[in-house]
């Protein structure tokens, strides 16, 4: 089958260059426990790509490039190099084609691109939700693979963050964010990056209505906020974007009040030495917070 087009875009370019970054051969396999600490995804080999598309018809028909088993493992194994060293086109354009592992290769460099990069606001909503439909399409096709929902509930918060909260909350989005999340974690109990999302899902909602609203409309605390945000840190120590993100959502929740708090955190995320292009902007995003 042939490849489908994607959109015209024009990509920004990841500017933070570093060797490192790039993974060439068995170099992926030997750091992929540590680059994938925080979405828990397991390596895409020739076994794990067989036993995904055997779940159903579906998955298969979410590939539309031409090979076999093995061909579609590099495939998706290329997919994340060109993630990790930050050619983000290249990890969604490629991404997408290549079924469910691809899906979520895809769907994590649409979301960290808009959310750094891109400078169209208007073309990065629409990037995000072309990514929020693909991983709706994953989790139909595997709905026992735990990053299918949360890349769904990932591109799905970060576009309801560009448009606002309370419009998110408005059209029913913080509910499937939700349901995305437990549903990973009812999957995969120990995925870092979906405790941190929950925290962020929590804190998010006690900023912009209140504790009791929150509470009493959408099951929202404080309390649950930082025991996921605990969670998140507690499986992936040391990760830029846990530390920046709890203190993001300690100052929504408490604004000054939580100020020192934060930027004791902000300050661990800015000293991390970052493992691929996502780190380095996360990193950079905290120096900035800090600045």
């Amino acid at each position: 089958m042939a490849a489908r087009k994607g959109a015209t875009r024009d990509w920004v370019r990841f500017s933070y260059t570093d060797p490192g970054y790039d993974r060439p051969g068995a170099e992926l396999a030997k750091h992929w426990p540590r680059l994938h600490r925080g979405d828990a995804e397991r390596l895409p080999d020739v076994r794990r790509v067989a036993a995904t598309c055997r779940r159903g018809s579906e998955a298969r028909k979410l590939v539309v490039v031409d090979g076999d088993d093995a061909t579609l493992a590099a495939g998706v194994q290329d997919a994340w190099r060109a993630f990790h060293r930050g050619d983000f086109e290249a990890a969604w354009n490629a991404g997408r084609e290549l079924g469910p592992l691809g899906a979520s290769a895809a769907v994590k460099a649409a979301g960290v691109y808009a959310t750094y990069l891109a400078e169209s606001g208007a073309a990065a909503e629409k990037l995000l939700l072309e990514a929020v439909a693909l991983a709706e399409s994953a989790a139909r096709a595997c709905p026992d693979y735990a990053n299918a929902h949360y890349f769904h509930a990932f591109a799905l918060g970060r576009y309801s963050q560009r448009i606002s909260v309370l419009k998110a909350l408005a059209a029913g989005h913080a509910g499937r964010v939700r349901q995305s999340l437990e549903r990973a974690l009812e999957l995969e109990p120990k995925h870092a990056d979906a405790h941190l999302a929950l925290g962020l899902y929590h804190a998010e909602i006690v900023g912009k209505v209140g504790g009791v609203a929150a509470k009493v409309t959408y099951g929202a605390s404080a309390a649950s906020a930082e025991k996921h945000f605990e969670k998140a840190l507690a499986l992936f120590p040391g990760s830029p974007i846990a530390l920046m993100e709890y203190g993001n959502g300690l100052l929504t929740m408490h604004g000054e009040k939580a100020q020192a708090r934060a930027v004791a955190l902000y300050e661990q995320a800015a000293a991390c030495r970052p493992e691929d292009a996502m780190e380095r902007l996360d990193v950079e995003q905290a120096k900035a917070e800090l600045g």
